[in-house]
């Protein structure tokens, strides 16, 4: 398969950082460094466990942002509120909120087929 990075913006009360994401279709919530976060002033709005991909379970803070994807729009969106030593990553709750998923054979986002039933 290989490794999808994707350049977006993460907004905040009128303040914007341009972010290079890590898309990962395995990890559920979209997650952003500590220093990104702290500059962009988000505030934790609860706490959430998280299991690794070892096993292993850590505990994060989660809050909300506006993520811009160009050229797929802007949507608010839950993120985990990281640490330093995590990598920004793009999780499936946001790629849904755009209605995205990952094609990992030619390593592009595209538009999901929607299910109504």
């Amino acid at each position: 398969m290989g490794i999808v990075y994707i350049e977006g913006l993460v907004k905040w009360r009128g303040r914007e950082e341009r972010v290079k994401f890590l898309v990962d279709s395995g990890a559920t919530y979209t997650v952003l460094r500590r220093g990104l976060w702290e500059r962009l002033g988000l505030e934790p709005k609860r706490t959430v466990e998280l299991i690794l991909a070892d096993g292993s379970a850590i505990s994060r803070r989660l809050s909300e942002a506006i993520i811009e994807l160009p050229p797929h729009g802007e949507y608010h969106s839950p993120v985990i509120l990281g640490e330093p030593e995590d990598e920004d990553l793009l999780g499936t709750v946001t790629l849904e909120i755009f209605g995205l998923m990952l094609d990992p054979l030619k390593r592009v986002l595209r538009p999901i087929r929607a299910i109504l039933k």
